[in-house]
């Protein structure tokens, strides 16, 4: 049984149960397999990483057959270049945009039956709407920044609910007076 309490404990105590003279992808793997189990997959870190703390505790590396795992794994993920950064709430203007941006790709997805990609897609919008949604609660940021991040949560929410209405309705909501009055002209 294992005893570590936490992440970076546990990846220790596994690669000292495997008692190896040195660390490649095989080993990497055992570890993943194990805090996986423990934590989730959402607490597996990239190869890199865990490879990196276990040098710091002395481990002999096999860089190279840490390398091709990493690189295998990153050319497993080819949505990640699209949806990375995809997202910009920090202004309305950014975000209408980024909104743009989102629905021109969720169109390519559409007609290439890229499921995964749909799906990925939409998950970044709530993660991008659960930073909005932080910055409506978050005190150190001015009454104007918390609202602005009120209206980019309904922004993102009707992008989700009717992602081919949303240009039509952004451009009626944002030359509305009380828009204007409340955010000013965008960019």
């Amino acid at each position: 049984m294992l005893a570590a309490r936490n992440k970076t404990d546990l990846i220790i105590e596994v690669w000292e149960k495997l008692d190896c003279e040195s660390v490649g992808a095989a080993e990497i793997e055992s570890i993943e397999t194990v805090v996986r189990d423990r934590f989730g997959n959402g607490a597996v870190d990239s190869p890199m990483v865990i490879a990196r703390l276990l040098a710091d505790e002395g481990a002999e590396l096999r860089h190279s057959e840490i390398m091709k795992l990493y690189l295998d794994r990153a050319s497993d993920r080819p949505y990640d270049a699209a949806l990375t950064k995809l997202f910009d709430t920090s202004e309305l203007s950014k975000l209408q945009r980024s909104l743009g941006n989102a629905e021109n790709l969720r169109r390519k997805f559409l007609t290439e039956n890229e499921n995964a990609g749909l799906r990925l897609l939409r998950q970044t919008a709530i993660d991008a709407k659960k930073l909005a949604s932080a910055g409506c609660e978050d005190k150190r940021l001015s009454n104007e920044q918390r609202a602005a991040n009120a209206e980019a949560v309904e922004w993102i929410t009707l992008w989700l609910q009717s992602p081919e209405l949303f240009e039509t309705w952004v451009k009626m909501r944002v030359s509305t007076k009380e828009f204007k009055s409340r955010f000013g002209v965008l960019k």
